[in-house]
């Protein structure tokens, strides 16, 4: 399983990063393959390539906010959770998108 993700919160400071953190660590206690790409304040950090995004298997967005370049990920599996989820409830979240 292939996931790409990408974070984003309303002031794109804190919870941002904390939230791709979290993604990352805990795929890497699952052993899930994830990139991810972080929308904050200082723009666009680890861009996912269209490589990254044809050879995915779902994308998450983990935001309060729209994300830049959403239209990139037209006729992929794209879950959606909010940044509080994915800070609280990683584990579930990741489930859900292996599940998607």
């Amino acid at each position: 399983m292939k996931i790409i993700a990408v974070t984003a919160c309303p002031t794109g400071i804190a919870h941002t990063y904390m939230a791709a953190d979290c993604l990352r660590k805990e795929a890497q206690k699952r052993h899930i393959s994830l990139k991810v790409e972080t929308q904050g304040a200082m723009g666009i950090e680890n861009p996912l390539t269209s490589n990254d995004i044809a050879q995915s298997d779902v994308v998450l967005i983990a935001s309060d906010v729209e994300v830049e370049q959403a239209d990139r990920f037209t006729n992929r599996k794209v879950l959606h959770a909010s940044i509080e989820e994915v800070l609280t409830s990683v584990g579930s979240v990741l489930e859900r998108c292996l599940t998607v």
